[in-house]
């Protein structure tokens, strides 16, 4: 039966499993649950979390190992005490939690409704004060609408809505005739310097701050589901002016583009379309029949995609806190 919402114990352990650290936050937690900070060896079991929270929402998984091992590559994310893992009795993980600028909790289905999705966001709004950060910010699923009442019911304000979108591709895509002087190729070894580049210029328009070369490779050209051969390039003369930087994941059984940036110099010529076509149609041959692209409000891009022919699948809300205190 569940147990009562007054049955609690504080789990105040000097190590974790590991002998590490534990971080002088942790909340206090029902009876049966116990903390500790992840590290690279909890990736996989915080995989399978995820996927089931994304499963119980979306009926999908989305989420790749590549995706889960980049938060641990974060600069200035200190694992020891930006992360926090809450396991039951038995031992499995029951819940999730990483903060630094932005943050991420994740309760698995089996156990919502014990207070420890509260229990996290207690902590990492602690936490990010602790760190000095002035805000907190947390991405949430409209269709998850129990978290969505937990965030508002804390003082979270929506910030950017984020759509996941959709191509369907029962037959092979068409691509169009490339612009006089243009000519579009797939991502081969040595370009990812180049590529960085690019999109991290195209991106400074509209993100907080730009990733060094580490960072962004953590998320692209480094992770285990780059599809180089699914990455579109587009040049002019010589110069690189757009890229689609796509992912393969198995797991779900479709592509997905990570990024697409063109150079602001050739915009509104059509490359942008150009690239997302032959994204679109190497992932065609490879077999995959679907292909997915996230985007938000911020980047003013909903528009384009939905004239290349996509459609949104869902939608989610960045939503913000401020952590100022007031005199």
């Amino acid at each position: 039966m569940p147990r009562l919402a007054g049955d609690r114990q504080s789990v105040l352990d000097a190590t974790s499993r590991e002998g590490l650290p534990m971080p002088d936050l942790v909340p206090t937690l029902p009876l049966g649950y116990q903390a500790h900070p992840a590290t690279a060896f909890d990736i996989s079991t915080i995989h399978r979390l995820v996927s089931a929270c994304e499963r119980e929402v979306h009926g999908r998984v989305r989420t790749d190992l590549g995706g889960i091992a980049a938060v641990f590559a974060r600069p200035g994310l200190i694992p020891e005490l930006d992360t926090l893992l809450i396991h039951d009795q038995t031992g499995r993980l029951a819940a999730r939690a990483w903060v630094n600028r932005r943050s991420e909790v994740d309760v698995h289905p089996r156990h919502r409704g014990r207070g420890l999705g509260t229990a996290l966001l207690d902590w990492a709004e602690a936490r990010a004060r602790q760190a000095g950060s002035e805000q907190i910010v947390q991405t949430v699923p409209d269709d998850d609408t129990d978290a969505v009442a937990l965030l508002r019911s804390r003082g979270y304000e929506p910030m950017v809505t984020e759509w996941l979108l959709e191509f369907a591709m029962p037959d092979e895509p068409a691509v169009p005739e490339p612009p006089a002087g243009i000519m579009v190729r797939p991502f081969r070894s040595g370009d990812e310097r180049a590529a960085h580049r690019l999109i991290e210029d195209a991106f400074d328009e509209w993100q907080q701050r730009r990733k060094s070369y580490p960072e962004w490779a953590q998320h692209t050209v480094e992770r285990p589901a780059f599809a180089p051969a699914m990455s579109a390039l587009a040049f002019n003369g010589g110069q690189l002016i757009g890229a689609a930087i796509s992912l393969d994941l198995p797991e779900t059984g479709e592509g997905y583009v990570e990024e697409v940036a063109v150079h602001r110099d050739h915009r509104n010529q059509g490359i942008a379309r150009l690239l997302l076509r032959h994204a679109f149609r190497a992932f065609h041959r490879h077999g995959r029949r679907i292909c997915t692209l996230a985007t938000h409000s911020d980047t003013g891009a909903l528009a384009l995609y939905l004239r290349v022919g996509m459609t949104v699948r869902h939608s989610s809300t960045v939503y913000r806190k401020s952590l100022r205190t007031t005199q």
